[in-house]
């Protein structure tokens, strides 16, 4: 295992440019969490438990917490790339490392095809025939190009990339909770009947979607400057930014639009109500940005998990290839990027969703996991960041993510299952390969 100074250089052990600092981390975390689901989760939740929902996004924001503090302090122990690859990988063996990483990669793979699908929806508000087959593919192709490239280019583009889209993303959230605290109704705020146990704890499994992501931001350590002390303090700064604009445009969707409930496009239906069509539209080009930002982090993202593959000898060396003038990997970035183009225009939004959910589950339940492991084992980094109470808040994580592993459908876990089985076809398989080569 490599391992850096406090000083970090330049470059990692890898040879990868350290072009990501503190806040272009933070930018990363936030990019990685703020997707579509804001943009629609409000009324699911509303229409579960009313005005409790308000309620279950601070109860979210907790339980997600417990889960952050996790992988801080995990991810303060390294300076590499693969985020919870490294860490299932340094915690439990290579085997496990691989089906960690391996699921992580598909994770990007199928939440990059299900959010590139609905920004074609999004985009349609602007130009209804965006969602034509034939626009539809080239919209699709103009994308997954344009990021291959910000991100072939240098990482310090890409991080660029991912401050603007955190400036575009929140700027329209803002002027939502700005302008809608003006236009708040007090009777809408009356909290009726409690709801029953199940429907709260619905409300809050849906909600978790929503604040996941953020692992996306450990896992091109490689390329952040001092990541041992960064990583910690960005995934808390976001988590904290994120989890008080969530909670605002709770509250302003809820005091602003009475038929919250039945919406399909609640802020944008709320800022019609108080801003007119400007609002609408003002929200509509909020979540395309917000979109492509979270798509950008995936493609940066997805690319460095078969680079750490190939690092480890785990796939073929040529994946592990960096650009000498760029200092990116950008065989890796081709190979994710090709997948992620395959796969958007060879599914639907819903369709892309099916795995994604237990692969993160999955990689929580790990790093959780690894938290106790690796503070007995000797021989790895200390921990540039310790949590009070560690292992109490490991294993209430990891009973949490088992919960949530548990409220899965018979789909998805058969879907994944297969997943996780080529995973292991294909690290057996080159393994046995390597041996008789050797």
């Amino acid at each position: 295992m490599k391992t850096n100074s406090a000083a970090t250089p330049k470059t990692s052990p890898e040879g990868l440019l350290r072009g990501i600092r503190k806040w272009d981390l933070v930018a990363v975390a936030i990019n990685g969490i703020i997707g579509a689901g804001i943009f629609g989760l409000p009324a699911k939740v509303y229409a579960l438990i009313g005005t409790y929902s308000l309620i279950a996004f601070v109860a979210c924001a907790i339980v997600v917490t417990l889960i952050i503090l996790c992988f801080a302090e995990v991810g303060s122990r390294f300076d590499e790339t693969g985020g919870p690859y490294l860490y299932a990988r340094e915690a439990f063996g290579p085997t496990v490392g691989f089906e960690v990483g391996w699921l992580s990669w598909l994770a990007r793979l199928t939440a990059f095809a299900a959010n590139c699908n609905l920004m074609v929806s999004y985009l349609a508000f602007f130009w209804p025939g965006a969602s034509a087959p034939l626009q539809r593919a080239i919209i699709i192709t103009v994308v997954v190009i344009s990021l291959a490239a910000i991100n072939f280019i240098g990482v310090r583009q890409a991080a660029i990339a991912s401050d603007f889209f955190t400036i575009g993303k929140l700027i329209p959230l803002l002027i939502f909770v700005a302008a809608g605290l003006f236009f708040l109704r007090p009777n809408a705020y009356a909290f009726g009947p409690r709801p029953s146990a199940g429907a709260f704890s619905q409300s809050v499994l849906l909600l978790i979607f929503a604040f996941t992501g953020f692992e996306m931001a450990a896992i091109p350590a490689g390329e952040v400057r001092d990541p041992r002390r960064n990583l910690p303090r960005a995934l808390l700064i976001a988590t904290g930014v994120v989890a008080t604009t969530y909670i605002l445009v709770q509250i302003v969707c809820v005091g602003t639009l009475p038929q919250l409930a039945s919406s399909t496009k609640p802020l944008a239906d709320a800022a019609q109500n108080f801003m007119g069509t400007a609002g609408a539209a003002i929200i509509s080009a909020g979540a395309i940005i917000s979109i492509a930002g979270n798509l950008n982090i995936l493609v940066l993202s997805g690319s460095r998990l078969p680079f750490a593959f190939a690092e480890q000898k785990q796939l073929p060396q040529l994946v592990a290839r960096i650009h000498r003038r760029f200092l990116t990997p950008h065989v890796a970035i081709a190979i994710t990027a090709s997948a992620m183009l395959i796969l958007t225009l060879k599914s639907s939004f819903v369709a892309a969703l099916t795995i994604s959910a237990i692969a993160r589950l999955v990689t929580y339940a790990v790093t959780c996991a690894a938290l106790p492991v690796l503070r007995r084992r000797t021989g790895v980094p200390a921990a540039m960041f310790r949590v009070r109470g560690g292992p109490i808040i490991a294993v209430a994580a990891l009973i949490l993510a088992v919960w949530l592993l548990a409220n899965s459908t018979l789909r998805e876990a058969y879907q994944a299952g297969i997943a996780a089985l080529v995973g292991l076809v294909i690290y057996f398989a080159y393994r046995t390969y390597r041996t008789r080569a050797s």
